[in-house]
């Protein structure tokens, strides 16, 4: 019987012991058919030794095989592995004929036509495993090699590769040979894209997206942040870009936010702006070209040697992306950004069971690591790496950085190359820093307290928590001249633990721990601190600042410290006042969604939409001027979101346009309709006609969302099928349906779904794979039953032995989650009986 194996760590050392790959001959034929297309591959390799190895591949059939020109027999091919005996040491050649399935899934070689005008499109994403979706490998990452790819591709398609491409004639594209690089970084887009091109620095720089999305389009903006990174990363780093182009597509249906592919770096499409957006979303996109761009020297050039070291890549892409941001661009609050909403997802991450070390000591096999991106290996970090340059100076995190692409280049390295190159630029100990920092798990607590004597007070900081951390501690007094302001006093350095009390002259009105937000931890105010926050939260002059705090109270809620109606307050007084568009964003996020929809109670959640929808309605009028247009749109928004009634967005659903603007966009558009079939106030007929006036690939995923959020027993017995029994649905249009379907004020329709989705959620995680078993463990959760019955139900489910990794992954998160709203709700469950909306 086949069987479709992951491939584990000692596996991947013993072939490493026996093998070199020298180089990929690979040519994929992409006029084949809608279904599959062909591969064919030649490996040119080395054994040390005589012995046995294997190649991975996941053909929809395998044609033929030759090893040094004798044929094999395609019956020996077990699930993904194709054995390879009896090898004697020397050179060798593997041939592989096969036929390749495509992917509605985001997973090998993905397929889209695009509804809008009838085009076709493919691109590859072999992250972890999935190069054997497309041609034969040895997939690990230590076996680096040349790849010299072709394409045949239908006349009018572009073909996009690792490096540059040229026209063979016949349809055939051929790219140049790549440096070394590891096989889940190859890279193919094909498709009639449409391409802006330029040059700099003798480079070819190419943008592209689909043609339907050429008029969204903002090219220029997306060059001039490329250039701007490319140009500050040559000034940190000594090695220059080491691939030969550096091309941008903007593909559809990407299950992540980009692939660091090397002179090919896809992204998500949605990058693509075809409705309006804030400037904070910009800076995001920002963020990932500078991010993605970090990774060509970290991950390309330099790649792990094993899969317990990926969050080295993601750590420090994340954290060069958001200095390079911020260094090189327009852009002002990167830090901010990742204070709000990337701090949030590390933070909640480690306080799960499923909390792992940012380097783990041993990760066993492919499916292990894929579990292990997450916020931890991004977030948290990226935020260990902020505070180890805090720790040793820029200067030298910076030399050691350059002294580890020189020792690496075109190789593989571990954690311990990197401690090395590090301390080879610092007396500091950073092995014992790494120790203490990246092989622990949970995040510290700090905790002021002041002290008086003699006329003067200082400052002690608790940690509950075993971490070092430096970090600066804002002493903030009120202005004088306008009692609503706060002014800072003095920003103080700290190093934790203390040796003594830090003197800080006259008591503080408000003392901020980690102000700045160099270090990773959570924070707790001094009663008189907390006090002052109450009525002067807004007065915080920094926006950073008010991040930091901001996720201190978040941080309360889900602690069970502070009462969900508690928050709900400060936001109502100190959100209509807020000028950052990321602070407004994450607030608002938090209190609609979490807040409202987990940690209040039912009969208490159209209190608190109220005044919500009152904080919203502060922020339109304040916005009337059209000076804030990013806020603004932020209002309108979650005020659609928040919406319990559904006549004023009705009324701004047949106008057209929010009074005194925005004019609603198709984004807009649909976030009303989904808002209305909620509340059943819109039917299958303005679906229909919606999609009709916006047939795009976003209309099809916003008509998914609405016809699976209406209040009808066949509207959800319709979109569970679709979800669960069949196979159709792409990987956004089966998230799309699954974000329709759970909606708090239908929990009574809905209720008979809940045992259902365990029932039925494992089946299509195993026939489905981990995209899909990701997305159901994320989408399909129903959270918004937040009783006993539902997580004694999950914690049934969990218990089986048959459950795929990605899903038992996301169960578990989705189950902690849930056990942390009912000890929310039973924490506060009195404190809850006096929410009332507040105007």
């Amino acid at each position: 019987m086949a069987f479709m194996s992951v491939l584990t760590r000692d596996e991947a050392q013993l072939r490493a012991e026996i093998l070199d790959v020298h180089r990929y001959t690979v040519e994929l034929d992409l006029t084949t058919g809608d279904e599959a297309f062909d591969s064919r591959t030649a490996i040119r390799f080395t054994t040390r030794f005589d012995g046995d190895t294997f190649v991975e591949l996941k053909p929809a059939e395998l044609r033929g095989v030759t090893l040094d020109g004798q044929p094999l027999d395609t019956g020996l091919l077990n699930g993904n592995r194709l054995p390879l005996k009896n090898l004697t040491a020397g050179e060798h050649e593997l041939r592989v004929h096969a036929a390749m399935r495509y992917s509605r899934t985001g997973e090998g070689m993905h397929r889209f036509t695009d509804p809008s005008d009838g085009e076709t499109y493919v691109y590859t994403q072999l992250f972890m495993d999935d190069v054997q979706r497309v041609f034969a490998a040895f997939d690990q990452p230590d076996l680096k090699a040349v790849f010299e790819v072709g394409v045949k591709a239908p006349e009018g398609w572009t073909v996009l590769a690792n490096s540059v491409t040229t026209r063979q004639g016949d349809g055939v594209w051929q790219a140049a040979p790549t440096p070394p690089i590891s096989t889940y970084l190859v890279a193919v887009a094909a498709g009639p894209w449409h391409s802006v091109r330029t040059e700099h620095r003798g480079l070819p720089f190419g943008v592209h997206c689909r043609r339907s999305l050429a008029p969204h389009l903002d090219a220029d903006e997306i060059l001039d942040v490329t250039r701007a990174c490319f140009d500050r990363y040559h000034e940190k780093f000594e090695e220059p870009y080491p691939f030969d182009s550096y091309d941008q597509a903007f593909v559809p249906e990407f299950n992540a936010g980009a692939m660091e592919n090397p002179g090919l770096v896809t992204f998500r499409d949605e990058f693509v702006y075809r409705s309006a957006v804030t400037d904070t979303e910009r800076q995001s996109r920002a963020m990932v070209i500078a991010h993605e761009m970090a990774h060509m020297w970290f991950g390309d050039l330099v790649t792990l040697k094993w899969w317990d070291d990926i969050w080295l890549n993601e750590s420090f892409a994340e954290y060069m992306g958001y200095q390079t941001t911020a260094e090189a661009t327009r852009f002002t609050g990167p830090w901010t950004e990742f204070g709000v909403t990337r701090k949030a997802w590390g933070y909640d991450a480690d306080q799960r069971p499923t909390t792992h070390p940012v380097a783990p000591d041993h990760v066993d096999d492919t499916a292990s690591a894929l579990l292990n991106f997450d916020g931890i290996s991004y977030a948290k970090g990226a935020s260990a790496l902020r505070q180890l340059a805090a720790w040793i100076g820029e200067k030298d995190f910076l030399a050691g950085i350059n002294t580890h692409f020189a020792r690496h280049r075109f190789g593989n390295a571990t954690l311990a190359d990197f401690i090395d190159s590090l301390a080879s630029a610092t007396d500091r100990d950073v092995s014992a820093w790494a120790d203490s920092w990246l092989r622990t798990t949970g995040v510290d607590t700090l905790v002021p307290t002041v002290t008086a004597a003699g006329g003067t007070c200082a400052l002690t900081v608790d940690r509950a928590g075993s971490r070092p951390h430096r970090l600066g501690a804002g002493l903030y007094d009120h202005d004088l001249a306008d009692e609503g302001r706060l002014v800072l006093r003095e920003r103080i350095d700290l190093d934790l633990p203390q040796t003594d009390p830090q003197p800080i002259g006259k008591r503080p009105a408000l003392i901020v721990l980690n102000d700045g937000d160099i270090t990773y931890a959570k924070i707790r105010f001094d009663a008189a601190s907390a006090e002052t926050l109450r009525t002067g939260l807004s007065g915080l002059p920094d926006p950073l600042t008010r991040a930091v705090v901001w996720n201190a109270l978040r941080d309360a809620v889900r602690d069970g410290d502070l009462a969900p109606a508690a928050y709900l307050e400060l936001a109502r007084a100190h959100l209509p006042r807020e000028t950052d568009l990321a602070v407004a964003q994450g607030v608002l996020a938090f209190a609609a969604g979490q807040l409202t929809q987990q940690y209040l109670a039912p009969a208490h959640r159209p209190a608190a939409l109220a005044t919500l929808t009152s904080l919203c309605r502060d922020l339109l009028r304040r916005t009337e001027d059209g000076d804030h247009p990013g806020l603004r749109l932020i209002a309108v928004r979650h005020l659609i979101d928040v919406a319990a009634h559904p006549e004023t967005i009705t009324a701004w659903l047949t106008d057209g346009t929010v009074p005194g603007g925005p004019e609603l966009d198709p984004e807009l558009r649909w976030r009303i309709l989904a808002r209305l079939a909620v509340l059943g106030a819109t039917d299958e007929a303005a679906i229909a006609a919606e999609l009709a006036s916006d047939p795009s690939a976003a209309g099809q995923e916003g008509a998914a969302r609405c016809r699976a959020a209406l209040p009808d027993p066949e509207a959800k017995r319709a979109a569970w099928a679709a979800m669960f029994a069949g196979d159709d649905l792409s990987n956004y249009l089966f998230t799309a349906t699954a974000q329709g379907f759970w909606q708090p004020e239908q929990a009574e329709l809905v209720r008979p779904y809940v045992p259902r989705f365990y029932a039925d959620v494992a089946a299509v995680a195993a026939r489905r794979g981990p995209a899909i078993a990701t997305a159901a463990g994320r989408w399909c959760f129903p959270a918004h039953a937040v009783d006993t019955e539902n997580l004694r139900l999950g914690e049934e489910c969990l218990r089986a032995d048959d459950l795929t990794p990605a899903l038992r992954r996301a169960l578990a998160d989705r189950l902690d989650d849930l056990a942390r709203a009912l000890r929310v709700r039973e924490a506060h469950r009195p404190a809850q009986e006096g929410v009332r909306p507040t105007a």
